[in-house]
Order: C-alpha cells, then structure tokens, then sequence
C-alpha cells in the first residue's frame, strides 16, 4: 500500500476537509476557488479517517493510529457526509 498523500494530525473526532488547506494564508486570505465541496467527517475507532475526495488523512491525536506506520493501514473514507 501507499501511504496517504497528506496527513494532518486533529484533536476532536469529527473534521471538516475542503481540500483547500494547503493554499491558505496572507493576511488577503479569501476562500479558494481549488480544492472540493467542504465534507464533514468523522473519526471512528480505527483513529483516523481520509477524505474521500483528496485523500488527506486526519488522525485522531493519541488515538490508535498516533503514531502508526500510515502506508500500512487500509482507506477508511465511508464516514464521509456531504
């Protein structure tokens, strides 16, 4: 398996994922035509969630995924909800 192309490391189980994060920023920040619809998702007891459109992988701060080596661990996108 790959590993995910982004991972970003969250604090409460349920995220928010418009695929715009990475271009952010300046103090002209407006909301960026790039990226998809803003999905909600939520993270289960796996400890980590991926993004059904983009693939970045949120993982749940010491959860069971903290720490894991991620290109062994299986997609996990089916809690996505638009």
């Amino acid at each position: 398996m790959l590993p995910p192309p982004e991972t970003t490391i969250v604090e409460t189980t349920r995220v928010s994922c418009d695929g715009s994060g990475g271009i952010r920023g300046g103090s002209s920040y407006r909301a960026a035509a790039l990226g998809h619809p803003r999905v909600f998702l939520e993270i289960d007891e796996h400890g980590y969630v991926d993004c059904g459109y983009c693939d970045r992988r949120f993982i749940l701060k010491g959860g069971p995924a903290d720490g894991a080596d991620q290109s062994q661990l299986p997609d996990i996108a089916s809690g996505a909800s638009v």
